[in-house]
């Protein structure tokens, strides 16, 4: 039996062991690491002109720059007021990907920078791209896909590469306030998680494809896309999340990885690693968009 620890974990929902005043990331640092991705994606010397990359290319390109960057959980919960927090240098499986997401639209953008860059973190991670407290960032998976679906941020491919109907049964953050100073400290926020979690359960949008039918269906699955990990526990939708990547002749992902403890390119292979779980039941697939 996992313990409660352990089940926060896996839906990076849990709360920081580290003080909050601890885990502020150095703006100046991050925005350097930003500026040398960037520089990544200058012309080769000899080359006048600057590479285009499609949108699952430059995931990709972002992906492998973050390889090696420590894992940490619950980087986002370091203010008493909800902000947008800058960090790439330490991740959960969310926010790796939300920032390769971001690093890989401005690569898409003729001249990107910085501030380009925290833009489209904003706009990825709350609903709508606006910053309205606690509730109003994309705590749950589900909402996170749906909501950036509507953006255009990502396509929900899942359907198309034979998914089957997924319906949530999100209700851990209502149910466990206590876990959330945001939540146990302002009981107006536990309401209103509690209503955004009943709405995501209404939706009948979400598809998934069974952990035993990844195999057949790998083909269809291009390097860059988002593979979010459908799960039973209970009151959760998603356990992990990583981005699909080819390796060693192998369909694996890249994530930032609990046994590891740094963001990899997973040893196993896609199918093999949802097998080894007894609570993954499939995943989702989400294509990057354009600009």
């Amino acid at each position: 039996m996992k313990t409660i620890q352990t089940i926060l974990l896996l839906a990076f929902l849990c709360v920081a062991e580290v003080p909050a005043q601890e885990m502020k990331p150095d703006i100046q640092k991050e925005e350097e690491r930003v500026e040398q991705f960037f520089r990544l994606l200058l012309p080769a010397p000899g080359d006048s002109i600057r590479p285009v990359y499609s949108p699952g290319e430059a995931m990709v390109k972002a992906a492998l720059f973050l390889l090696k960057t420590p894992y940490a959980a619950q980087t986002l919960e370091v203010n008493d007021e909800e902000e947008l927090i800058i960090n790439l240098h330490g991740f959960d499986c969310m926010t790796f990907v939300e920032n390769c997401l971001a690093l890989s639209r401005a690569a898409q953008y003729p001249h990107p920078d910085y501030n380009y860059f925290v833009r489209q973190l904003k706009y990825i991670r709350y609903r709508g791209g606006i910053i309205q407290g606690y509730t109003s960032r994309l705590h749950y998976t589900t909402d996170w896909i749906s909501d950036n679906v509507n953006k255009g941020t990502l396509e929900d491919v899942t359907y198309a590469l034979g998914g089957k109907r997924f319906q949530p049964h999100v209700g851990y953050m209502s149910s466990h306030p206590e876990q959330y100073p945001a939540l146990r400290d302002y009981p107006q926020n536990t309401a209103m998680m509690a209503s955004i979690e009943k709405e995501i359960n209404r939706r009948n949008i979400y598809y998934y494809i069974p952990r035993n039918e990844i195999r057949e269906k790998q083909s269809l699955i291009k390097d860059g896309d988002v593979i979010c990990f459908t799960t039973s526990l209970s009151g959760l939708d998603i356990s992990h999340l990583g981005i699909a990547y080819h390796d060693k002749g192998q369909l694996s992902f890249i994530h930032a990885s609990t046994r590891y403890k740094k963001v990899i390119v997973n040893p196993e292979s896609l199918s093999d690693y949802c097998q080894m779980s007894k609570s993954n039941t499939g995943i989702m697939v989400l294509r990057p968009c354009g600009l």
